[in-house]
């Protein structure tokens, strides 16, 4: 009747898995905690400056999103955050202001290295699988090799 499937492994009661489980999870922990007081961090440096028109009030874009070139880049505080920027006019101040933006081909950069990643890890988790197989295969002959011997 009782089946045990909820039972845990002998295995991942190891010391060493133990620890690796406590190290990964402590890293993740400490990366969405440390995320979150980043993000903290900036909504107070937003708040404290100066904020731009176009958060403030409605605007219109008066040139699409383009890349930035070098000097853009060091000019314009706009361009540090993605490395595009369009300008924006704003209706009630009537003010030309830059915007950071998120361009197309800045997009499918990014979804292709994700793709490319995780293609990778797909890679690699197959070739640990198969790795994995092979051992435990090797291991169950070798215990069949010595009961036939002990016969």
């Amino acid at each position: 009747m009782e089946s045990g499937w909820w039972r845990v492994p002998l295995a991942c009661c190891r010391p060493r898995v133990l620890l690796l489980h406590a190290l990964f999870w402590g890293l993740v922990a400490l990366r969405v905690f440390g995320a979150a007081l980043l993000a903290e961090d900036k909504l107070a440096a937003v708040k404290a400056a100066v904020a731009p028109c176009w958060l403030l009030e409605d605007f219109v874009v008066t040139a699409e999103c383009s890349e930035c070139d070098a000097f853009q880049t060091k000019t314009r505080s706009a361009c540090g955050q993605t490395g595009y920027v369009e300008k924006v006019n704003c209706t009630k101040s009537n003010r030309d202001e830059y915007k950071s933006c998120r361009s197309a081909v800045m997009e499918e950069h990014l979804f292709w290295k994700f793709e490319a990643a995780m293609l990778s890890v797909t890679a690699l988790s197959a070739i640990l699988v198969v790795l994995r197989q092979r051992r435990l295969d090797r291991l169950a002959s070798e215990k069949v090799r010595r009961q036939i011997e002990s016969i």
